[in-house]
């Protein structure tokens, strides 16, 4: 079977072992749907309207994503910093000595719920009566613990720096510079009708639909596969208008482990992103639950290739879907092979190519594309990549040298050694006219 057939054939399948009212899946390329499929009807009774990809389902948690980019819009303009005090910003609070970063990456020790009644089957109530319920049940630091209320908080964070509620940031600096036409607050034809499945027969129940006033920014949102495929190329790339990709490669960065005993590590939280480790490549995104919908989304940093699945059902949606459709992206998308092709502009840093020696280790320094470098060890080591930020000055962009500054040193206009976090690399092992001199000698030697 072709892409197609063989999509819709596992949407079909799921739709209907869950029971789901329908089910909305595609694989997406570079910020594009190539392909999608969708089973059941909008409501989930037969002879109603058929889903398909231009419905709209609600994305639950996917909508924090979008909150987290509010945020770090501000923070690129330079109203807050990530390592801010809420108390700065939402003065009067009893968690003001948490910060916007604990908070993004759920590492706030904050609860994850509200009070009762359930928040997500109720209609929503505005900040000042959210404040009494934010409570610490852990540390601010120790850990990650999952809040849907830090979420609550982070947009009364942005309402407060703009003038206007989370819903209209939303809409103007994010999905109308993004051209994203068919994601709304509230649901707006043609949509999904939340519902659960009877677990006991084949009948459904409606499920409410709210306005979740000050917890809206933890799962609000409506969309459609096509708009979502735009989110997830903004997610990897950023966008000129609305962040820079250097922004979301920080808010991508794992902070909170999602640390399960006897299970090794596959997933954490950055700045309001979920990240996991698959085999060595990290896919990003978020996954979303409502009363009434289910959805998630997960792209390849690397490739640009990703999945969404959207359901207008409560609980229960196949556990098998996403890794099938992950295996049809592997077999069916395969990522275009880039020539390679010679770049005069290296020639400026050819100099410093070659072996160098950290005391008697071997590494390799191999030159790059805009000027960066990579130092490796030959064998175990460490290594990074490195971006140029001035003339003979590199900082780690991996790594343990992360951060950390290497600076060429030169004597007589040649290169001498390089100077990286107090480590000294020469071109000989432990070289004798280095500062601290090493060396073969006669009686060793």
């Amino acid at each position: 079977m072709d892409l197609e057939q063989n999509l819709q054939t596992l949407v079909s399948q799921a739709q209907r072992e869950q029971r789901a009212p329908s089910v909305t899946a595609a694989l997406v390329a570079d910020g594009k749907v190539v392909a999608s499929a969708s089973a059941g009807s909008r409501d989930g009774r037969r002879g109603s309207p058929p889903a398909d990809a231009d419905t709209q389902y609600r994305i639950g948690s996917i909508s924090k994503t979008f909150t987290a980019a509010l945020v770090m819009r501000l923070r690129d303009e330079g109203v807050l910093a990530v390592e801010d005090p809420l108390e700065r910003h939402v003065p009067g609070t009893p968690i003001g000595s948490v910060t916007l970063g604990q908070l993004l990456s759920h590492t706030s020790g904050l609860r994850a719920e509200t009070e009762p009644p359930w928040w997500e089957r109720s209609a929503g109530y505005p900040f000042d009566e959210l404040v009494p319920q934010l409570r610490l049940v852990h540390p601010p630091g120790s850990r990650h613990h999952y809040s849907n209320v830090g979420f609550g908080v982070l947009a009364e964070v942005v309402a407060r720096h703009r003038g206007v509620s989370w819903d209209e940031s939303v809409r103007t600096e994010l999905l109308e510079p993004l051209g994203m036409t068919r994601t709304s607050a509230r649901p707006e034809a043609p949509h999904a009708e939340g519902r659960a499945r009877h677990p006991h027969a084949d009948l459904l129940m409606p499920e409410p639909e709210h306005h979740h006033g000050s917890m809206a920014a933890a799962g609000q949102l409506w969309s459609t596969v096509a708009d979502l495929a735009t989110w997830s190329e903004f997610l990897r790339s950023g966008h000129p208008d609305v962040l820079s990709a250097d922004t979301l490669a920080e808010m991508r960065r794992p902070i909170g482990l999602h640390d399960l005993p006897g299970q090794p590590w596959g997933s954490a939280h950055g700045l309001g992103l979920e990240v996991a480790n698959v085999a060595g490549r990290r896919r990003i995104g978020h996954g979303g639950s409502m009363p009434g919908f289910l959805a998630a989304l997960r792209v390849d940093v690397e490739s640009g290739r990703g999945v969404l699945v959207m359901t207008n059902t409560t609980a229960g949606l196949s556990a098998t879907l996403l890794p099938s459709l992950w295996e049809l992206v592997e077999e069916h998308l395969p990522v275009p092979v880039e020539p390679w092709y010679a770049d005069p502009a290296q020639t400026e840093l050819l100099e410093l190519a070659g072996p160098w020696y950290w005391g008697p280790a071997p590494y390799h320094l191999s030159t790059l594309a805009d000027g960066w470098i990579d130092l490796s060890p030959v064998g175990l080591g460490r290594g990074s990549r490195f971006r140029p930020t001035g003339s003979d000055r590199w900082v780690g962009t991996s790594g343990y040298y992360d951060g950390e500054t290497l600076a060429v040193v030169r004597r007589d206009g040649v290169p001498h050694h390089l100077d990286l976090a107090s480590f000294r690399f020469t071109r000989t092992p432990y070289d004798p006219d280095a500062d601290l001199p090493g060396g073969v000698t006669g009686e060793w030697g």
